[in-house]
Parts: structure tokens; C-alpha cells; sequence
């Protein structure tokens, strides 16, 4: 199993930014994500908050082996056609460590900034489904022209493509049925957050047993297009669970805890770097303690 981290983007660059991505790297984490919102929840909606491409550029340039990517990106504020090329470019920067999350979005601030209404939960599938396959063709084809129900692309050139053949790789975030089957088409992991019904209210038991479930889904939409979902890495995203901050307060409890998602195929634990008065608070010493020792117990 792998472990990897979220920094969020909430640094200057010049005062601690580049440090934490360059730390992580030291650290031996497998990749550093960051999130790719205008801005987040509270506590960070009224704080600073920077931007993903121009952040995961300048790590890239600051980091030599550790990938790089954003956990995740959505359709929210975002066009296949003008991202594509910033897709590309950052895995040539990154000498081709880029990897692309992609999730159906939600309703908060990144729905309405743009001045619209928010999509209702088909509408955001429908263009989830149309974003993630038009970014395939046009990270993949030299020239794409498409015309779609919410996105449109008129010769559209993407030479030469990305570093990675034939393109950077996808982490699809989803939990239902048309996500998984988006995630079992076009990705080459995917990314879950666990279950999210018992979110504060359920048992780690309850959330374990949620999750073999989606597993067992990612197998089924797999098994319907002729998919071994063993090429599939499974990725966790900590720290929504009902455990929520238990497994960062000791290595025992994080090998502890890591352990149960390991029996169940996931092949990747993602945690939040520490964010003081923040849900993602941790002890510092002990998140790099985990980080140091972790993988190896996982192994």
C-alpha cells in the first residue's frame, strides 16, 4: 500500500509553500494532491486560497520524483477544452509525475461562482460522464472536434500530447453506479472517500463494511466492460470516515486502521497534511512519523 498526502493550497508560496511540497517529497511520500476549488469550506471560505494549476506548477519545479496531482478536479468551473492544454503542460513540467482526480463536483461555492445556478445531481452526472470522456479524447488525439450536450470543442490541437503514453493517468472519484462505470472505463484508479452515509454518525465498522460494497460495485461495472478491476488502483481519501483525525494520533493507530482498507484491495491511503484549527489538525511529529514508518508495516 502507498501513502500519499493532500497539501491544501492555503500558503504563501515563498512563506512555507514550497517547503511542505518539498518536505513531503522527503518524507517518501508516493504523491502529493492538492484540492482544485476557487475556495472551501469554513474554515478556509474567508481565508487565503490559491490556485491548483500555478501551485502544482511551481511543486513540480520544486520536487524532482514525487507525483504530483489533484484530488479533485471538477466540472464545476472547469472546460475540457482550455484545461486539457494546462493538463498537458503541467505533466510536461513535471517530467511526466501528473496525476489528473476527477470528481462530479458538488453544490458549494465552486457550483454558484461562475454566477449560475447550482446543477442538480443528473445534471451533474450528465456532464461528469461528458467532461471525463471528451478529456480522454483530447489528452490522447492531436485534433478533437466535438459537439456535446454541455461542451463543445472546434479543432481543438493538444501536440504533443502528454509526457505519459498514451496520456496522463485518471483517478475517477465516484460512489455510484454511472461514476463506477466512468471509473472502470477511463481510470486508472479511483478514488473514494468511503461511505457517505454514517459521516459522523456511524461505527468504523459500518464504514468498512459501505466500502467493501463500492469495491464489490467497481468489480461489477469492471466485470461488464471485460475489466480486470485488479488493474485498477483503489484509492482512500482520509479523514471522512467516522474515525475521522483517530488515525493520525498515533503510527499504531494509523497501521491499525490503513490495515482494514488494505484487506479490502486499496492499494493507496491518501491523508491531509496538518492544518492547525482546522479539521485536519495533527500532531506534526506524528504525521511524519507515520509517513516515515507507515509504508513499510503496510507492505
Amino acid at each position: 500500500m502507498r501513502l500519499s498526502t493532500v497539501i491544501l493550497p492555503v500558503d504563501r508560496w515563498h512563506e512555507g509553500g514550497r517547503a511542505k511540497w518539498q518536505r513531503a517529497e522527503d518524507l517518501g511520500f508516493h504523491t502529493a494532491y492538492t484540492y482544485d476549488h476557487l475556495s472551501w469550506r469554513e474554515p478556509f471560505r474567508e481565508g487565503p486560497w490559491f490556485g491548483t494549476v500555478p501551485t502544482l506548477t511551481a511543486a513540480a519545479s520544486a520536487t524532482r520524483h514525487m507525483r504530483l496531482g489533484t484530488l479533485v478536479t471538477s466540472p464545476n468551473f472547469r472546460h475540457p477544452v482550455p484545461y486539457a492544454k494546462e493538463l498537458i503542460s503541467l505533466d510536461d513540467i513535471s517530467g511526466g509525475r501528473f496525476t489528473l482526480g476527477v470528481g462530479a463536483g458538488g453544490s458549494g461555492s465552486d457550483a454558484t461562482v461562475l454566477g449560475r445556478d447550482p446543477w442538480t445531481p443528473r445534471e451533474r452526472a450528465d456532464r461528469f460522464a461528458e467532461f471525463v470522456a471528451l478529456l480522454d479524447r483530447l489528452l490522447t488525439e492531436d485534433a478533437v472536434s466535438y459537439e456535446g450536450g454541455f461542451y463543445s470543442a472546434h479543432e481543438a490541437r493538444n501536440v504533443p500530447g502528454c509526457a505519459q503514453r498514451p496520456r496522463l493517468p485518471f483517478a475517477v472519484a465516484a460512489t455510484g453506479p454511472r461514476g463506477l462505470r466512468l471509473a472502470a472505463r477511463y481510470g486508472q484508479a479511483w478514488v473514494t472517500t468511503g461511505d457517505p452515509g454514517p459521516h459522523g454518525s456511524g461505527t468504523p465498522e459500518q464504514s468498512v463494511r459501505a466500502v467493501r460494497g463500492q469495491v464489490e460495485r467497481l468489480a461489477g461495472a469492471c466485470a461488464e466492460i471485460g475489466r480486470d478491476v485488479a488493474g485498477i488502483d483503489k484509492v482512500l481519501l482520509t479523514g471522512f470516515t467516522p474515525e475521522r483525525a483517530r488515525p493520525l494520533e498515533s503510527l499504531d493507530a494509523f497501521v491499525d486502521f490503513a490495515g482494514r482498507y488494505l484487506e479490502l484491495g486499496f492499494t493507496e491511503l491518501v491523508v491531509h497534511w496538518p492544518v492547525p484549527g482546522s479539521g485536519f489538525a495533527a500532531d506534526e511529529k506524528v504525521f511524519e512519523q507515520i509517513a516515515v514508518e507507515a509504508g513499510t508495516q503496510l507492505r
